[in-house]
């Protein structure tokens, strides 16, 4: 099969999955764990960065069928607190990375009315790259259709532990009492706050675990598992994944309707 004969099937496998797909009943928020970067460029002989700029690309793929599907949050996890212990010369060149998907997105945000909406402890990042993500933030901050939120030196234990020190302050201060802490304002010190949870949460690579992503958030997410390295999940298995979504029943601890009483 040659280039042009390979495009064309693509072509026909997403028509026929689109085809199948229940517009009605889409997620509103998917969250990903874009996993196997790394393995992806060593089965090619490559250097792990050629993993992550291949991984780029399908994250483009995914962010057009969001935006043709009109899903209007997309959480995707780009950089955890662990991979800060990743080799120095790996973490520069992919704060490099970051900072160029952003200037040449940067656009794009704004062509399409997304909001950029970086989460986690974004004070750990290099200077630069901190001071371009704060400006893309705030300068798409009022765009309320679509929303791509990237997890940036994000980790969910982390994120719950900063929530509690906060509320441990207001009760010190006196501006709140333990017995008004509910989940409501608790949800009001994480960085997610104003986001649904996730309906969706995506993982590559064939690894079946969230690794500190989002756990608060996740407690009544459905969870699709593939064996497909991020760098090869583009528009049909993004199709796939969410035809899979909608044979899921989400009950959240109510009986089925169809279930007798």
């Amino acid at each position: 099969m040659d280039e042009l004969q390979a495009i064309e099937a693509r072509h026909v496998a997403e028509e026929e999955l689109r085809d199948q797909l229940d517009i009605r009943a889409l997620p509103q928020h998917i969250a990903i764990i874009m996993d196997g970067n790394g393995r992806w460029a060593a089965q090619r002989g490559l250097p792990r960065i050629a993993g992550h700029k291949e991984g780029l690309r399908a994250l483009e793929d995914v962010l057009d069928i969001g935006h043709e599907l009109k899903i209007p949050y997309l959480t995707i996890y780009a950089f955890s607190q662990e991979n800060w212990n990743r080799p120095a010369s790996e973490i520069r060149l992919l704060m490099a990375l970051l900072e160029q998907y952003l200037t040449k997105e940067r656009q794009r945000f704004h062509d399409r009315h997304v909001r950029f909406l970086p989460i986690g402890r974004l004070e750990q990042l290099p200077p630069a790259v901190h001071s371009l993500v704060s400006e893309v933030a705030e300068e798409t901050s009022h765009y309320t259709t679509r929303t791509l939120a990237v997890a940036l030196s994000y980790g969910g234990r982390a994120e719950i532990i900063d929530a509690v020190q906060q509320l441990a302050l207001e009760v010190q201060m006196g501006s709140i009492s333990p017995n008004q802490i509910d989940e409501a304002r608790f949800e009001q010190h994480l960085t997610t706050w104003g986001l649904p949870d996730p309906d969706l949460l995506i993982r590559t690579s064939g690894e079946t675990r969230i690794s500190n992503f989002l756990p608060w958030q996740i407690a009544y997410t459905e969870l699709y598992f593939t064996r497909t390295l991020w760098p090869d999940f583009r528009r049909c298995e993004t199709l796939l994944a969410l035809l899979d979504y909608q044979k899921r029943e989400r009950r959240f601890g109510r009986v089925s309707q169809t279930v007798s009483s």
